[in-house]
């Protein structure tokens, strides 16, 4: 029997979360340490699959499958893909700087009343919560998905909720207050979701009679399981409706922004950058293969609610005081862009919408973890409290910029070569649905030069004349990820050689071909 790679990359970090919250109060140093010596073997772990996956090998690799509750024909079934892998190298890869970056968001502070919960419970959750994500990415029966999909809700209600941003215009009361409805409104809207997804798994079962993702795929392919087309849509529809909560689309975004403003700046990234990323996978591996002729079907009606998030996130981006509402509108946007690719139905499409997940990850990291460590510094996340950084905080400032300047895609920068398939992929299918996309660049320009100009340029304003520039930790947490960004901007390669093969057979489960150029090229 081989080693279960697979399950090791889900079960360490699960291991890690218990042995962390199992350090004694007194030890909040050691706690951790341990949660990032756990990160990074898991990071190590993850490192593997990729290194072992062959891209051009079967789809789904590193394989498991056991009986679990053979009554009602649920198995522990994993196995990844190339999307898959990208997505759990991309998780691995984020969790240490997440933690490094949160170092001290947890430590206990006393002003009157005011106490935060032990060190240990916060770095607990997170790894807990990377372990729940990353089983995700790997589960490939849907009962198995469906329980982690729901279970990593938990962990992130108590992360928002009870550690929230210490920064707060109004006293720890309305941030109390407002940290607690940020935390119920992300649990009920996703909740709600997950609840209507399970009716639909339930549905699936009763129709197919098992949760396994390749057998009701392969039955489907072959014509011996034949969904009522009615009933085909209905379930869609179900999966559909609890992935674009989690995405989020819009007008189911509605729970991001409070819960990313009222979160610290590293739980805000694993929100956004790790926790969503599990909608719009979700949308890859289980709408398309599922349900393909519902997935046509609805194609014109999500290409629209895409578009809408597009200019909306961005256009309410480009009016929000606070630092942290402006970036998570921004990744509203954003993340319209990676549901349009997705739904375009095309390879170019699809391969920038997933190699957008990756991109998306990175810039987000970089832009939320250096606006963190500025907010941190001054005590406020009101972008009209800052001005003038760059001359007292020129690498924090040089940071913010090309975090920024990734988030509005400049050409040299990771998101730009997503982006920019993304679009191409969609105007090949939806000529004019690409155009007025393409106006969300246009204002993610004004949002994030409008956010710089503010808070790096100027006169230096007296509350920020003393503040000092990053320390080796921040450094340590942000020039890998500047990195990222600049050799996937110029050579992402490595990312489309692994998720291409994937992308195909995407491709071909929804019987979709690329649109034929009117013109052929000269030979």
């Amino acid at each position: 029997m081989s080693f279960p790679l697979l399950t090791a990359t889900a079960v360490l970090p699960a291991i890690g979360a218990i042995a962390t919250a199992a350090v004694p109060a007194a030890q909040r140093t050691a706690a951790k340490w341990l949660a990032l010596l756990f990160s990074l073997g898991t990071l190590a772990l993850a490192v593997t699959v990729l290194v072992r996956f062959d891209p051009d090998g079967d789809r789904y690799q590193l394989t498991e499958s056991h009986s679990w509750i053979k009554d009602f024909g649920v198995r522990y079934e994993l196995g990844v893909d190339g999307i898959a892998v990208a997505l759990i190298a991309l998780t691995a890869l984020l969790i240490p700087f997440i933690i490094l970056a949160g170092w001290h968001d947890a430590d206990p502070l006393e002003t009157g009343s005011r106490r935060w919960r032990p060190t240990q419970g916060f770095f607990a959750l997170i790894l807990a919560v990377e372990a729940m994500v990353i089983i995700s990415f790997e589960a490939t029966d849907v009962f198995l998905f469906y329980i982690f999909f729901e279970a990593m809700l938990i962990p992130m209600y108590f992360l928002i909720g009870g550690f929230g941003d210490r920064a707060h215009e109004h006293g720890e009361k309305v941030a109390s207050t407002q940290r607690s409805y940020a935390a119920v409104k992300f649990l009920l809207y996703n909740l709600v979701g997950g609840l209507i997804m399970l009716a639909a798994v339930i549905g699936l079962y009763v129709v197919a009679g098992n949760f396994s993702l390749q057998e009701i795929a392969e039955a489907r392919a072959n014509g011996s399981l034949d969904m009522a087309t009615n009933t085909e849509r209905w379930l869609f529809l179900g999966f559909f409706f609890a992935f674009a909560v989690k995405a989020p689309l819009w007008p189911l975004h509605t729970w991001l922004p409070n819960a990313m403003q009222e979160a610290t700046a590293p739980v805000a990234v694993l929100i956004t950058a790790v926790v969503d990323k599990v909608g719009t996978f979700a949308m890859l591996r289980f709408c398309l293969q599922l349900f393909p002729e519902a997935s046509k079907w609805a194609t014109p009606a999500i290409m629209v609610l895409a578009l809408i998030s597009i200019v909306y996130g961005a256009l309410l981006a480009v009016g929000q005081r606070d630092m942290k509402r402006l970036i998570a509108y921004a990744s509203i946007s954003h993340f319209g862009f990676i549901i349009m690719g997705i739904f375009a139905m095309t390879s170019q499409g699809q391969s920038g919408a997933t190699l957008y997940m990756v991109n998306h990850g990175i810039s987000t990291a970089a832009l939320m973890l250096v606006a963190g460590f500025l907010i941190s510094r001054r005590g406020s996340r009101l972008i009209a409290d800052y001005g003038g950084v760059q001359k007292v905080a020129p690498v924090l400032a040089g940071t913010f910029l090309i975090g920024g300047l990734a988030t509005l895609s400049l050409p040299g920068l990771a998101p730009f070569v997503s982006e920019f398939l993304v679009l191409v992929g969609t105007f090949t299918r939806y000529p004019v649905i690409g155009i007025i996309a393409t106006f969300g660049i246009v204002l993610a320009a004004l949002y994030t030069l409008v956010l710089y100009q503010r808070t790096m340029t100027g006169p230096v304003k007296p509350e920020v004349s003393a503040m000092p520039d990053l320390r080796v930790r921040e450094l340590v947490v942000v020039a890998p990820l500047v990195v990222l960004l600049i050799f996937l901007g110029v050579y992402p390669k490595p990312v489309t050689d692994i998720v291409n093969p994937a992308v195909k057979q995407t491709m071909s489960d929804v019987q979709k071909k690329d649109p034929q150029p009117e013109v052929e090229a000269a030979k």
